[in-house]
């Protein structure tokens, strides 16, 4: 298997852990508008900590990756993240909801999508840097593109303000382009590394990094934030590696196979990205770490403890026989 395939699918797990600890911080931190000052208030609580070094150990794998690799081969991988943030909730959860078969379903098909992509497109080639016009270029359609997005998630709807929906759901693609953006800097970034530490921290790509993946981590913070996972995850698992393949195209003059059967094939199989990647969103088990713990999410089946059955039975009358009958 590829070096670079190992260094993705490793980045993913790091990205998903990230996620998971992410959110439960987000959780308790709500925001009120657009708060600069919510990273601050999170780095208070050592949950989400965690998730940022689970990020920096993602970011560093990437960096790996990245050099090795195409970015329209890297990317798509990252796309597992979802699909690892679930396995690890099904096999770690709370045991508060049932996972539905559904689950599995949606779970599989992401799978199966991602797989398709990359075998139909077969990214590969490409150069080590991208010029100055493109970059320009690239960036302006990038920051045109999110700020579309911010001006959806803060127009007004049919009530007094947007919906916590329509607000997480547009944040998340905001934040979800923002990310293919930062994967393409990592891209030229990862060029640098031979030439020593002396000529990263030279070069233009580093700051870049700095100040680009700080603002798309403010992104997140707030689409986490905003409203239900379900809103919000599907523009970070499929945006960021659609941006970013884009941007592999466009920047550095990658390959991918383009023609008339491919094409449709690639299609077809980034819809099947889309539908999984949304389905799996709403799942009972994800939504719980979405919403309050206390209870279960609107519309899942809570799991019947055996304590919690035989108070039920007892509250209707019926009687429960435990071990061997008393006199």
């Amino acid at each position: 298997m590829d070096i670079a395939i190992v260094l993705a699918l490793a980045a993913s797990v790091c990205t998903a852990t990230s996620s998971v600890c992410q959110r439960k911080g987000a959780l308790a931190t709500p925001a009120q508008g657009f708060d600069p000052w919510l990273v601050f208030r999170l780095a208070r609580r050592p949950v989400w900590l965690l998730g940022v070094g689970s990020m920096i150990a993602g970011f560093l794998l990437q960096l790996a990756a990245l050099r090795r690799g195409a970015l329209a081969l890297v990317q798509p991988i990252l796309a597992a993240e979802l699909l690892l943030v679930f396995g690890y909730l099904a096999l770690a959860g709370s045991g508060r909801v049932r996972v539905r078969r559904r689950d599995w379903v949606s779970a599989a098909a992401m799978s199966a999508g991602i797989g398709l992509f990359l075998f139909l497109a077969s990214p590969s080639g490409g150069r080590a840097h991208a010029t100055g016009p493109l970059w320009l270029l690239a960036s302006l359609a990038t920051v045109g593109a999110v700020l579309v997005a911010l001006v959806v998630a803060r127009a007004p709807g049919r009530r007094a303000g947007p919906s916590r929906s329509r607000r997480a759901a547009a944040l998340g693609a905001a934040t979800g382009i923002s990310w293919g953006l930062v994967a393409a800097i990592i891209k030229e970034l990862s060029s640098e590394l031979g030439s020593g530490i002396g000529a990263v921290f030279s070069a233009w790509p580093v700051y870049a990094l700095i100040g680009v993946g700080a603002a798309t981590m403010l992104l997140a913070s707030h689409a986490l934030a905003a409203g239900p996972l379900a809103a919000s995850q599907p523009g970070f698992t499929v945006l960021d590696p659609l941006s970013a393949s884009l941007l592999g195209v466009f920047l550095f003059g990658e390959h991918v196979q383009t023609g008339a059967a491919d094409l449709a094939g690639e299609v077809t199989a980034l819809a099947i990205v889309i539908a999984g990647a949304t389905a799996l969103s709403r799942s009972c088990l994800i939504r719980e770490t979405a919403e309050d713990p206390s209870r279960s999410p609107s519309g899942c089946q809570p799991v019947a403890r055996p304590a919690e059955v035989a108070d039920g039975l007892l509250a209707t009358g019926q009687a429960v026989t435990v071990g061997a009958p008393t006199e």
